[in-house]
């Protein structure tokens, strides 16, 4: 049990008892940090979660955001760390299996999956292995149940060798007047138990969740791994929207962490109701199964619709024409304990107040930022070519279609831009698309959690404002170490600030997320990682795409450059180095310069604008390289011609990742037309012209470049 003392003492004194063996693992999972959100709580509340396309923020399995009169999208985003660790197959299908349910809960039939993953170094062995099967469980599980895998974001660090991230967000589609609740408003209605079966897997899934991984955890925590099974999800899927189709529901959740325990206390809770648990009503799959393991198992493929009694005939008969389990479980009731009763022996196994189980009180730890360590190292010079044809070779960098080859992307005919852009984008109807990414940079949040933090809110927003559309809402999912530790803790507020202010400024409130603590396996901890999800909306004659179009294009620069190297994708690669403070997030900056993007699409009709990139990793000179090889075009740059805060030398420029910075290619002709339209930092400074990356004087062949880029993560594969 992890329930500390303190939380003991604090519940035998409000029950006025001792708790039984039962009670104590029920409370010991939703007083775990996964289902509690104990220690990240007082944070969260710094988020900015309403707006005007916003119809729900956090609190339910998924946020929800209008993008047209009829349709809204309930969004979400989750982790399946630990599990992916201990077993990356099933983990990540797993993990995939619980953010599919979240959506559907709401109503909603998911049309999009994402994955932002991190992993060890990928020449080690094991790094690769957990690499090659968390992909391919993501790949089994969601090609199976015919929702495509449209983006994804991949990084190989050695923070991450021990503990790789698994994160994955989903979005889901919905008519707005058949939105559907997480809650249990009406008493006497029943709690209605249907689709898979409930047996021992899972158990104590969210403390196992909640705690640091060790060297034993491969062994000894397997059992707290669910198992998945994509053909009962697909079955689950369609009887749960036929049942929402024919049936008035009060309320839908699914059954992720903490299994019943947590559904039905949360349902339950939300209304400050009730709630009366028949647990020989539950359907097994196991034998000899105890009220403890019935309880708290996280047996997959479950939902439970709050209905009224005249319409369990009805969802039992939609159950059974799609071969799923189902079962009346019990019912809501007045006042606000939760029951658990073996009517076979009449005998209460559990009494508990529902508000204790759904809502635990938050924990106020200690907050202290680290010493700051000064020391810089001097890098050597090294020839502008050899950097970067070995950045365009680095696994972070280098082409990412060994991972996407293996999803579905074009699943339900709705993907317009594909995986391989900053952003891609589907279609909602013939005027409207929405266009969606997950961003993060580890790297910059360990050294400036403030500017890490909003720097990956920033990037998601540049990548969506790059595609034409307009940021709507950010998800997140935020991965750090024990929270145990004051500097730890530190790291995470500081985070929470940088995202809440880039949030603010371009009103895209945080709709929903996830927190991930305890990323650290004896010692070894994580960077820092959140990881961001963006949703924009935008008309689909504002759609743009990334790669060179035509030769005499000319090529803008929109936004300052500064000195920023420390943190980059250039020192990682070419030194081995997290050193300094990140780039700095320029906030005014970063708002002036996309909504200058997005002024520009809609007055351009005759469609001048033909290709938008946004810096990050590797700034400009992996921008325009990627932009170059994915057009077999290459360009000629002027480097006297970029805006820049001081002189810096080739590398320093080149490779600086500033924010707030796009590459915008125009027409020729109306390239004055365009400037005259443009009242922040730009500057024209080359062309689209040839088969070779001219830089200056320096000249470098597309087919090299193309060479280093391409087949990288293939030959680690093999």
């Amino acid at each position: 049990m992890t329930l500390t003392d303190s939380e003991v003492e604090f519940i035998t004194n409000l029950v006025g008892r001792e708790m039984n063996s039962l009670e104590e693992g029920m409370l010991d999972v939703m007083f775990s940090e996964h289902c509690s959100y104990k220690s990240s709580r007082p944070f969260l509340r710094r988020f900015p979660t309403e707006g005007k396309n916003i119809i729900l923020g956090p609190g339910d399995d998924a946020g929800l955001v209008s993008v047209t009169d009829k349709y809204a999208l309930a969004v979400g985003m989750e982790s399946h760390n630990h599990p992916s660790a201990i077993e990356p197959y099933g983990g990540a299908g797993t993990g995939i299996g619980g953010i599919l349910r979240d959506i559907i809960s709401m109503g909603a039939k998911p049309i999009a999956l994402l994955d932002p993953l991190r992993f060890g170094p990928i020449e080690d062995e094991k790094s690769r292995y957990i690499f090659e099967n968390v992909v391919k469980g993501i790949s089994d599980y969601g090609n199976r149940v015919g929702v495509p895998t449209v983006a994804g974001e991949l990084e190989f660090d050695e923070a991450f060798r021990t503990n790789p991230l698994v994160n994955v967000m989903c979005v889901g589609l919905v008519e707005k007047d058949k939105i559907v609740y997480g809650k249990a408003p009406n008493v006497g209605d029943v709690f209605f138990l249907m689709g898979g079966t409930t047996g021992r897997d899972g158990i104590n899934g969210v403390t196992f969740a909640s705690e640091e991984l060790t060297s034993d955890s491969e062994t000894e925590d397997r059992p707290a791994v669910q198992v998945g099974d994509p053909f009962t999800k697909k079955r689950v899927m369609e009887a749960s929207y036929e049942i929402i189709e024919n049936i008035k529901v009060s309320g839908v959740k699914d059954l992720g962490g903490g299994g019943l325990t947590c559904c039905i206390s949360e349902l339950a809770g939300a209304c400050e109701n009730g709630a009366l648990v028949d647990l020989n009503a539950i359907p097994l799959r196991e034998t000899g199964m105890t009220p403890y393991e019935i309880m708290l198992s996280e047996s997959q493929e479950r939902m439970i619709f709050v209905l009224n009694k005249k319409d369990v005939a009805l969802a039992k008969e939609i159950c059974d024409k799609h071969e799923l389990s189902s079962a009346v479980v019990g019912e809501v009731t007045d006042g606000n304990n939760m029951v658990v009763k073996d009517f076979e022996n009449d005998k209460i196994l559990c009494d508990l107040p529902t508000i204790v189980l759904s809502d635990p009180p938050s924990i106020k730890r200690e907050v202290k930022a680290p010493e700051i360590k000064k020391e810089i190292i001097e890098t050597e010079d090294v020839e502008f070519k050899t950097a970067l044809i070995k950045l365009l070779s680095s696994p972070n960098i280098a082409n990412k279609v060994w991972v996407y080859r293996q999803y579905d992307y074009e699943v339900q005919l709705r993907t317009a831009i594909k995986p391989g852009a900053d952003a891609s984008v589907l279609k909602i109807d013939d005027e409207t698309a929405v266009a969606l990414t997950v961003d993060s940079n580890p790297i910059h949040t360990k050294l400036s959690p403030f500017d890490g933090g909003a720097g990956s809110v920033a990037e998601g927003i540049r990548n969506i404002v790059s595609v034409g559309a307009i940021p709507y809402a950010v998800v997140d999912c935020l991965n750090f170490g024990n929270p145990e530790n004051p500097e730890v803790l530190w790291q995470f507020k500081e985070c929470i600030e940088g995202m809440s202010q880039i949030a603010e400024k371009f009103n895209s409130p945080i709709i929903s997320g996830n927190v991930s603590f305890y990323n650290e396996n004896e010692g070894a901890k994580i960077n820092p990682t959140p990881a961001v999800g963006l949703i924009g909306v935008e008309k689909i004659e504002n759609i743009r795409t990334p790669e060179f179009k035509e030769e005499s294009d000319k090529i803008l620069l929109i936004g300052k450059t500064f000195d920023e190297l420390n943190g980059s994708e250039y020192h990682r690669t070419l030194f081995n180095l997290e050193q300094g403070e990140a780039p700095k997030i320029r906030i005014d900056d970063e708002y002036d310069n996309a909504n200058t993007i997005l002024k520009l699409l809609d007055e351009d009709a005759d469609k001048n604008i033909t290709a938008i990139h946004d810096l990050s990793q590797g700034g400009i000179a992996i921008a325009l390289s990627e932009m170059s090889i994915k057009s077999n075009l290459g360009c000629e740059i002027d480097t006297s011609l970029i805006v820049k805060d001081s002189d810096m030398n080739l590398n320093n420029l080149m490779f600086s990742e500033s924010h707030g910075r796009y590459i915008v290619t125009v027409k020729a002709d109306a390239l004055d037309d365009i400037l005259s339209k443009i009242d922040v930092d730009c500057q024209c400074i080359g062309e689209v012209k040839g088969t070779s990356f001219k830089l200056d004087d320096i000249e470098i062949n597309l087919d090299d470049m193309v060479d280093a880029y391409t087949g990288v993560i293939e030959k680690y594969m093999k």
